[in-house]
C-alpha cells in the first residue's frame, strides 16, 4: 500500500472502470466521493449506482455529499489531508478552496485529447465531429473549465461506426490506466505538465434532448454522426408524418445509393422491406428505432404494423412540434 493519500470523485459510468482499477492497485482511495442515491424505477426508489457498489464491494470509504464544496464537506476532506484528488465525470463546478486541498494534485480524467473538445459531452462531440482518432487526457483541474495542464494523453483510433454507449467503455479503460500512470509520476516526482494550446481549443456543451433532434436538410453522412452521438442519450429523434407522435432512431447507416432527385430531406424514399430517406445529401438507412412510448425494435419490425408509406416526410428541426418538444 503506498502512503499516498487519494480521494477519488466520481460519477458512472465512466468512473466505474477507473475506480475498479485504483482498487486493486497500491492506489487504493481512502474515500470515494459520488452524487447522492438517484430515484430508479417505477417505484422511485433511491438506489445505489454501480460506483457505490463497486466501492462498497471493494470496502472503500463512500461519501455522497449534497455539494462536495459545502463547508461541512470541505472541512471532513481537509481532516483527511488527501495528497491527490482525482476527478472522473463529477459535474459539479469545484471551488477554489477545494481545489487547494490535496498537497499535491488535483487532477481531472477528460475522455477527449485536450484541448480539443474541452466540456460536458467529449465523447459525443468527437463522433458527431466527424473525429478519426480520440483519446483520453490526465489533466491539473483549474477554475477554468479543462484548461489545467496536461500531465498524460493517449490516442485511440474511432472505427466511424460507433456509438457514444459503445465508446464510453474503451475511453474508460484507457483512462484507468492513465490515471495509474498519473499518480505513479506524482508519487514518484517524475510528474511534468504540459499547458495547452489555446489556439486549438474547442467546447462542447452539455447535452439537452432539443440536441437530438434531427435535420434531414443535413447531409446521410452527418445525420449518421448525430445518430451514433446521441445514443445512449438523448437519443437522435424526429417527427413522424401528420404530426403523429416522435420516433426515436438508435441506429442506421449512410445508404449507398446517391438518392432521388426533387425531393424533399426527410422523405421517405422506400418502407417496405427496409426504410430510406432523403437527405440534404445522400440516403440515410434507418436500422434500430423506438417509437415513443413502446420497445426497440428493428426498422423491418416496425414498417409491419407503421402506417408509415414511401412519400411521406418525417418532420424538420424548424417543425412548431419539434420545437416545443425542445423547449
Amino acid at each position: 500500500m503506498t502512503d499516498l493519500r487519494l480521494v477519488f470523485v466520481g460519477s458512472p459510468p465512466l468512473a466505474t472502470p477507473i475506480l475498479d482499477k485504483l482498487a486493486a492497485s497500491s492506489y487504493r482511495p481512502q474515500l470515494v466521493v459520488t452524487p447522492p442515491d438517484r430515484a430508479k424505477g417505477r417505484s422511485k426508489t433511491p438506489a445505489p449506482s454501480e460506483l457505490v457498489l463497486l466501492a462498497r464491494s471493494e470496502g472503500l470509504n463512500v461519501a455522497q455529499p449534497g455539494r462536495v464544496c459545502s463547508a461541512e464537506f470541505l472541512s471532513e476532506l481537509r481532516e483527511l489531508a488527501p495528497d491527490v484528488i482525482l476527478v472522473a465525470a463529477f459535474g459539479e463546478y469545484l471551488s477554489a478552496e477545494f481545489l487547494a486541498l490535496p498537497r499535491m494534485e488535483c487532477l481531472n480524467v477528460h475522455p477527449s485529447l485536450l484541448p480539443r473538445h474541452r466540456g460536458a459531452s467529449p465523447i459525443q462531440a468527437a463522433i458527431r465531429c466527424g473525429d478519426e482518432v480520440s483519446g483520453v487526457s490526465i489533466q491539473r483541474v483549474v477554475k477554468e473549465m479543462d484548461a489545467g495542464d496536461v500531465l498524460l494523453s493517449r490516442e485511440t483510433a474511432l472505427r466511424g461506426d460507433e456509438t457514444s454507449a459503445e465508446l464510453l467503455p474503451r475511453m474508460a479503460e484507457i483512462g484507468a490506466e492513465l490515471a495509474l500512470d498519473a499518480l505513479e509520476l506524482l508519487a514518484t516526482g517524475k510528474a511534468v505538465f504540459e499547458p495547452q494550446d489555446p489556439s486549438r481549443v474547442t467546447l462542447c456543451k452539455k447535452l439537452q434532448k432539443v440536441d437530438g433532434m434531427l435535420d434531414w436538410s443535413e447531409s446521410a453522412i452527418q445525420i449518421d454522426r448525430i445518430v451514433r452521438a446521441m445514443n445512449p442519450w438523448p437519443m437522435a429523434r424526429t417527427q413522424l408524418p401528420g404530426n403523429r407522435g416522435e420516433l426515436l432512431i438508435q441506429r442506421g447507416a449512410v445508404h449507398p445509393d446517391s438518392g432521388a432527385t426533387e425531393v424533399n430531406p426527410g422523405q421517405i424514399l422506400e418502407a417496405s422491406k427496409r426504410l430510406c430517406v432523403a437527405t440534404g445529401k445522400g440516403v440515410y438507412e434507418i436500422l434500430e428505432l423506438k417509437p415513443a412510448g413502446k420497445r426497440a425494435m428493428d426498422a423491418i419490425s416496425y414498417l409491419r404494423g407503421s402506417r408509415l408509406n414511401e412519400g411521406d416526410c418525417f418532420g424538420a428541426l424548424n417543425d412548431d412540434s419539434n420545437q416545443r418538444e425542445g423547449a
